[in-house]
């Protein structure tokens, strides 16, 4: 057992003494996430099945956990210890946890102010367990706000390649994942790395197929090729693709080399070569546009060149105008929905623009790239620290609160925060339904909503999963159509 697998320890500090301070006779606490809004006005929920599978399913309380919690908040918190509530649970629950988990099915886009999760106790003697449970199930605004992010990225793309006449499934692979190193943990590049596979095929992030291979199910994914459609059994995928270093321990002197083994020792398929080790403009125009450009037509896939420095939207417009400069017998102009003809470099070529890359830029350097007359097909991305790092819990303002308490006497209390000085923290209050309402979800507060019509749907209770959401079922619901 990791020191960290104990549920009992993965709350905060201060809700240990929390048993303490319900009302006298509480039995039930009703609680639910939801963003409050932020920087995206709807969000795509991702994640929640992670942590219950992770942290919650089976018997994750035992007696030596219990112990092993005491002999560290005896001195930690020694105000006071629900050592009997944990051991209640062991003793009448076999250590399963008494609680039902209700949410959005994984991947739909729900509009903000809206609930996502509910949380309630099954056993009225561990009424202190529902917001005990905060401090873990709140980690889900991370994935949530990752595959936000990366799907609002994915909306962009997918606008900007049917307004410049290409074919809109090619935004699958067009944001790459660059992350891994710029996350603060393995468990951080996982769970963000998969939310981005929510959206997008390509990933460096190999903890994010990981993840998805245990957590929920696998997944595929399906390249079109000349020959046909192929589907590899992995979520994501990569290329072989060169750094600096393997660049640069040629010298300055032999780029050319560094180049020209890149292609050889890759004759098929796709490969990426950074290229701005010493002149980008010369690499573009003289090295691969003249010395290599036979051996790049004739070979069998496509070459990816990779710029990572200077100002993105000023570079990328630049760059391909070099390139189309230098293979223009083969450059392709295609008619844009807004009457005008753009340029698509071959099949054979394209461009990785990989610094510097965050939602705000990306629409940056497709405006600068489009406005320039090149088809945004020219490029792919890749995005690292913007991708899965650059955010917090209140990009999306992610919020868990307590909104119904039941006492033994039956009496149903309806709890809510109202704060005069933030009337954008003002809690829901009742139980919570969310329903499709006039073509939109809503959530329906006090009680009122129709169980019948609430989308919510029960994925823990009492230990156990009642079901488990596939990946590919999650893909399906969060796809821009």
């Amino acid at each position: 057992m990791s020191c960290f697998d104990n549920i009992i320890m993965a709350t905060d500090s201060y809700k240990v003494s929390h048993f303490k301070q319900y009302p006298p006779g509480t039995e039930y606490v009703y609680s639910y996430f939801e963003s409050r809004g932020g920087k995206f006005d709807e969000v795509c929920f991702y994640g929640l099945q992670y942590f219950i599978k992770r942290y919650l399913c089976g018997p994750v309380v035992t007696r030596d956990k219990i112990d092993y919690a005491a002999e560290i908040l005896g001195a930690h918190l020694p105000t006071g210890f629900n050592k009997e509530g944990w051991e209640y649970i062991v003793e009448n629950h076999g250590g399963m946890l008494p609680i039902s988990i209700k949410s959005v099915p994984e991947g739909t886009i729900v509009p903000v102010k809206n609930v996502l999760f509910t949380l309630v106790n099954t056993d009225p003697k561990c009424f202190w367990l529902t917001n005990y449970l905060e401090t873990l199930l709140v980690e889900v605004w991370y994935p949530m706000t990752v595959a936000t992010n990366s799907r609002m990225q994915k909306k962009m793309l997918v606008k900007s390649l049917k307004e410049t006449g290409s074919d809109p499934s090619n935004a699958d692979l067009q944001l790459h994942d660059f992350g891994f190193r710029g996350v603060s943990s393995v468990e951080s590049a996982a769970i963000g790395g998969a939310a981005h596979l929510v959206n997008f095929n390509g990933t460096d992030t190999m903890a994010a197929c990981v993840m998805i291979k245990h957590y929920y199910g696998g997944g595929s994914t399906t390249l079109q090729l000349p020959d046909g459609p192929l589907t590899l059994p992995v979520p994501g995928i990569s290329i072989p693709a060169a750094e600096h270093s393997t660049i640069t321990s040629w010298g300055r002197e032999n780029e050319l080399a560094a180049f020209e083994n890149m292609l050889d020792q890759y004759p098929e398929g796709l490969v990426a070569v950074v290229s701005d080790s010493y002149d980008i403009y010369n690499a573009c125009s003289n090295l691969w546009g003249k010395a290599l450009k036979e051996k790049i037509k004739n070979r069998k896939g496509r070459l990816v060149v990779r710029p990572d420095s200077g100002d993105p939207p000023v570079i990328v417009p630049e760059l391909l105008g070099l390139l189309c400069e230098a293979f223009k017998e083969d450059v392709i102009e295609q008619a844009g929905t807004d009457g005008k003809m753009y340029k698509l470099l071959p099949p054979y070529l394209r461009l990785i623009q990989g610094d510097g890359i965050s939602y705000e830029s990306l629409g940056a350097i497709i405006a600068s790239v489009t406005a320039a007359g090149y088809a945004i097909e020219n490029v792919v991305f890749g995005s690292g620290g913007a991708l899965l790092q650059k955010m917090d819990r209140d990009t999306q303002k992610c919020a868990f609160k307590c909104s119904e308490i039941i006492k033994a006497n039956g009496e149903v209390v309806a709890v809510y925060k109202d704060p005069i000085t933030d009337p954008g923290k003002t809690s829901k209050k009742g139980k919570l339904t969310l329903e499709m309402v006039d073509g939109k979800l809503t959530t329906i507060t006090d009680s009122k909503g129709d169980p019948g019509k609430d989308v919510l749907v029960e994925v823990f209770r009492n230990g156990v999963m009642p079901f488990e959401q596939k990946f590919m079922d999650i893909r399906d619901r969060a796809k821009i159509v």
